[in-house]
């Protein structure tokens, strides 16, 4: 079963609303000076709260292509939960895809796989798509146990789940000492991972489901390095950080069929 290529770019705590627009403006140019096919490659931003509602103007006046999402999300549906912000909030402004359990937001704000998993169906239940994270740390990677520890996580998240629930979502492997390090795990470093992350998803769901279920790697990934990574089996796309903040480099990642 094919499955659409996607790059996320994840903007991180990056870009004021107007250097949101600058951004898009020259990624929306990018893309099509280029002749992007989105149907080869998806292509997603996922930027601060702030830049959220800039970032949907421009994609709706220009009928652009490129989807949307956000960094966190609420367990919560309303109420006293200051600084949150829930699903609700997010569906109103055309957001696609949430992301949750970046190695970011569980080492500073102790976020543990149970709740990466309760974010994960809060925001499937809303209809939007949980981009879900996963990855390990230097030690863990030394120690030799990492594809343990990955698939640990993976599966604490989504204990409960059906095969049909856990076909929607996206898996982004980003092993954590390769995250804005400018070290990058190898393309067969990161294929070990991805592939057994595919072949614990057959097993715990069926073959069909492990087929449907896009992983992503992430990490440091850049256009030196995109072919090579998209030319392994189970890598459908990346979640790209720094890259992302330049139109030419994330337009060129998108592109990497080309």
């Amino acid at each position: 079963m094919a499955r659409l290529p996607l790059m996320a770019g994840n903007w991180k705590m990056n870009l004021d609303h107007l250097e949101a627009n600058h951004l898009m403006q020259g990624l929306a140019m990018e893309l099509k000076d280029h002749d992007h096919d989105y149907a080869r490659c998806e292509v997603v931003v996922i930027p601060p709260f702030t830049d959220i509602r800039t970032v949907q103007t421009i994609v709706d006046a220009d009928d652009l292509g490129i989807k949307y999402g956000a960094q966190d999300v609420s367990i919560h549906d309303n109420g006293a939960y200051t600084g949150e912000i829930s699903t609700a909030m997010l569906d109103k402004l055309g957001c696609t895809y949430i992301l949750m359990g970046h190695s970011e937001r569980r080492e500073y704000h102790n976020e543990s796989d149970e709740l990466v998993g309760a974010k994960a169906r809060k925001v499937l239940d809303a209809g939007m798509t949980p981009l879900l994270c996963c990855g390990e740390a230097l030690e863990v990677r030394k120690a030799g146990t990492h594809v343990e520890f990955v698939l640990g996580q993976i599966r604490a998240a989504l204990a409960g789940w059906t095969a049909e629930e856990v076909a929607k979502i996206v898996i982004a492997y980003e092993p954590i000492w390769a995250i804005g390090t400018g070290e990058t795990a190898t393309a067969a470093d990161a294929q070990e991972v991805c592939g057994a992350i595919r072949a614990a998803l057959a097993a715990d769901f069926g073959t069909e489901t492990a087929e449907t279920t896009r992983v992503l790697y992430g990490g440091s990934a850049n256009p030196g390095n995109i072919k090579e990574l998209m030319a392994q089996a189970d890598i459908d796309g990346a979640l790209i950080g720094g890259a992302s903040l330049k139109a030419a480099s994330f337009s060129e990642m998108a592109r990497f069929y080309a």
